[in-house]
């Protein structure tokens, strides 16, 4: 059997002699790491990348490691959040992307944008140079401004999103369905059925 790092108990051996088990109730002759390293670790300093092979660990090694590895983690989450889902700036910049599906068949290219709680009649679409341009906005409704918010993960705010088209003439025809805002861009040319 091996121990968590990898380490048999047969290769543990005592100073005195290579090779041989070390004495005692079975149990491995260990030496004290020096003070300095007790109590920060190379491996967590960024000295190195494996903890060390000889030696007890540190009583608290894995409550410590644990909770640096749990505040970075919080770190990195609170950092995505931040870049991702800004406050709108004062010049009315969109705020978040709306996630899209994209599909194509030979006669029409379909484009559905998931706007859940996004009235579509207030979603402005347009193409510009070959790109379809949807903007919209996410708020909470009057009668939800006062509740207490237990988690908020729907993005809100101003919204855009450009969504390049392959080049050719269509014939746009808008629909919702299932807190999607979709566009059907028939290819012109083409019967549509």
């Amino acid at each position: 059997p091996l121990t968590p790092f990898g380490i048999s108990p047969e290769s543990a051996l005592s100073r005195e002699g290579r090779g041989k088990r070390a004495r005692g109730a079975g149990v491995p002759e260990t030496r004290p790491l020096p003070r300095d390293i007790a109590r920060n670790p190379p491996y967590l300093c960024g000295q190195g990348t494996h903890p060390p092979t000889e030696g007890p660990m540190p009583k608290k090694f894995p409550a410590d490691w644990m909770l640096s590895e749990a505040v970075d983690a919080l770190s990195r989450a609170e950092r995505m959040h931040r870049q991702f889902f800004q406050l709108t700036s004062a010049r009315g910049a969109p705020a978040w992307e709306p996630p899209i599906d994209m599909l194509e068949t030979e006669r029409e290219l379909l484009i559905l944008v998931a706007l859940p709680g996004v009235d579509p009649d207030a979603v402005e679409a347009v193409i510009e140079d070959g790109v379809l341009v949807v903007v919209g906005r996410r708020t909470l409704p009057p009668e939800l401004r006062n509740a207490v918010i237990h988690r908020l993960e729907l993005p809100q705010g101003r919204f855009e999103r450009k969504i390049p088209l392959p080049a050719g003439r269509y014939t746009v025809r808008r629909f919702a369905t299932h807190g999607c805002v979709g566009f059907s861009l028939a290819k012109a040319g083409r019967d549509t059925p």
